[in-house]
């Protein structure tokens, strides 16, 4: 590994370490000052904090399956790290990095609060819209996610993630079933 990616790498994982401590130090706010309290208004009618024990997925949905968060999380983290570990450390793949390294963070910190208190802390309300109440590391991994679904669209290429070997993959078994 040569020492722009080993750079690369220890600033995506500081940078993970900051992030995920950020969302872990909003939480703790929350709890401090907000739960047992009534909401407390932001921008009246638009935006409220809101004190929630998360105990399933957004909208409610998979209450109590602590044990399939965890373990999606830890898949997910397996591959980001994977991912990161075979991008090239090229100035087009900065945004990858930052991407993953944002959805990581956002992981690790809802995987902290499921592990330590067998629930998320969430307190971010959208009164305008009634949207679910949600966290620091929810915005981290939703934002993250759908820019890089944009730049997988519109700006990346398949050759570029050729360093996953998924192309050379299947190129070997074209060649396999071509031969049969």
């Amino acid at each position: 590994m040569d020492s722009k990616k080993r750079k690369l790498l220890i600033f995506d994982v500081l940078l993970m370490i900051v992030l995920a401590a950020a969302d872990q130090f909003t939480k703790y706010l929350a709890v401090i000052k907000l739960k047992d309290q009534p909401s407390f208004d932001i921008i009246s009618g638009v935006l409220e904090l809101s004190y929630l024990e998360n105990r399933g997925a957004a909208f409610g949905m998979l209450q109590n399956q602590k044990v399939f968060f965890v373990f999606v999380a830890v898949v997910f983290l397996c591959a980001i790290v994977y991912v990161l570990l075979k991008a090239p450390s090229q100035n087009k793949y900065y945004s990858l990095h930052f991407l993953l390294v944002m959805i990581a963070a956002g992981a690790i910190g809802n995987l902290i609060d499921r592990l330590r208190l067998d629930y998320v802390v969430d307190f971010i309300y959208i009164v305008l819209i009634n949207f679910p109440i949600f966290n620091v590391a929810d915005m981290y991994v939703t934002i993250s996610a759908a820019i890089l679904v944009i730049l997988m669209l519109f700006v990346y290429k398949e050759e570029d993630f050729a360093f996953l070997g998924f192309h050379q993959a299947q190129a070997s078994e074209a060649k396999e079933e071509s031969r049969e």
